[in-house]
This record gives C-alpha cells, structure tokens and sequence, in this order.
C-alpha cells in the first residue's frame, strides 16, 4: 500500500446556491497516479483550484503527515497546471521555461530532456499566445514537469491532443511518476482515465461517489466483473 502524501476532509465550495463541492474527502499516495473523474460540470477544475489555494474554499482541511497546510503554503507539496491557458502570451517558449526553473525554482537538470520528451525544440522562439491548443498543453505540461514540488495536479492532460500525442504525453508522465512523481490528473474522458491511472476519485455533482482502484470501485458498485465506465455509472 502506497503512503500518503496528503489527505483532503471535508472540502466544500459554494458560489451563491450552488454547491459546487460538498464535503469531499480523499487521500493521494505518494507516487501514484489518480485520476479524478467525473463529466463536465462536476466539480473537478473547482476541486483543483481550491486544492491549490487559487480559489478559497467555504470550509475542509488538506493535511499532510497529520498537519493541516493553509492554503498558501501549499505550494510545497504540489503544482497545479490548469487547462487552456496561455501565460505570459507574448513571450517565446524557451523564456517561459527558462523563467519556470529560475522563478518557480524548477529542475534545471532535466530541462532538455522534458523539451525532447513533449517535441518542444521546433517552439522554442515561438511566443506561446501564438501556438495551437495542442502545442500550448505541451508546453504547460512541460512547465508542471519542470517544477520540484512532488506532486502535480494536472487539469486535463490530454485535452487538445490527437490519439499519438496523448499516447506519447502518456508515457512521458508514467515516466516521471516512476521516477517518484505524484501526479493527480483531472480526466473527463474515463476510457484515457482508465488506460493511465492507478486509482480513482469519483466525482459527480460535487460529491465524491468512490474512490479507490477500477477492483475496488467495482466491488462497492456490486459489479465485480465491470470496467470503469461501467462502475461510474453504477456509483453516481
């Protein structure tokens, strides 16, 4: 059984009458891969943001070795990557890596292999404002690599990918979870959840509806023989 890295109790955001989360708990192992799942809606990127002190939850505590860690210093312990953003719009790739190991305190020494990795070379000197959805989740997932905290929380990683890139992005991220990474990965799509992750949060309507491996969500669903999707459906 894998240690834990840290532990989520009690998370709840509301925004006016909407409950957006209510009460999620949830614990994420140490090197592990855990892919959040759940339909469009669901709460997921608002998980996220919450989890990395980006957006202030109504109440919940993420605690780590039995301590509670504020929000602000969370950013010890993980690196949120959200989806379809473009920061800083006007400068060129390699600045914006360059500046992730300076400022961010990445991890120099792998910086030419992540841009080998994510076929970064050819973008180099292209300002990221101007790249297409792919090539912009290519270099975010390169800044989330880059950085040391030990785990990462990646807002769908393959979104804006064809069928090879999300096959390739996939066994660059298993090639850092081996080395120890701990990566959390928000999937819509439960058929790339279910080929990558090795466990699962379930999350519908802002609530959490299983968590554990595709044999043990099955187990509690009653449906011993069933595959993620068919669990999914059965739990929420």
């Amino acid at each position: 059984m894998e240690s834990t890295l840290f532990e989520v109790s009690g998370l709840s955001k509301r925004f006016g009458q909407i409950a957006a989360l209510t009460d999620v708990s949830f614990h994420v192992g140490a090197s592990e891969v855990l892919g959040l799942i759940g339909p469009n809606g669901a709460g997921k990127s608002t998980l996220f943001e919450c989890l990395a002190g980006v957006l202030a939850a109504d109440r919940g505590v993420v605690a780590a070795g039995g301590w509670p860690i504020e929000p602000r210093k969370r950013h010890s312990i993980l690196f949120y990557v959200p989806d379809s953003i473009a920061p800083w719009p006007a400068q060129p790739v390699r600045w914006i890596l360059d500046f992730t190991i300076g400022f961010l305190g990445g991890r120099a020494s792998i910086r030419d292999e992540v841009i080998e990795q994510l076929g970064l070379r050819d973008l180099l000197h292209q300002p990221i404002g101007t790249l297409s959805k792919g090539q912009r989740k290519r270099v975010l997932l390169a800044i989330g690599l880059l950085t040391s905290q030990p785990a990462l929380l990646i807002d769908e990683p393959f979104e804006g990918l064809d069928l090879r890139q999300s096959r390739e992005v996939a066994g660059v991220l298993r090639t850092y979870a081996a080395r120890g990474r701990t990566l959390f990965l928000s999937i819509h799509q439960i058929g790339d959840a279910a080929r990558f992750c090795d466990r699962f949060v379930l999350l519908s309507g802002g609530k959490v509806c299983g968590e554990g491996t595709v044999s043990e969500l099955a187990a509690a669903a009653s449906k011993p023989s069933a595959d993620l999707e068919e669990v999914f459906l059965a739990l929420t």
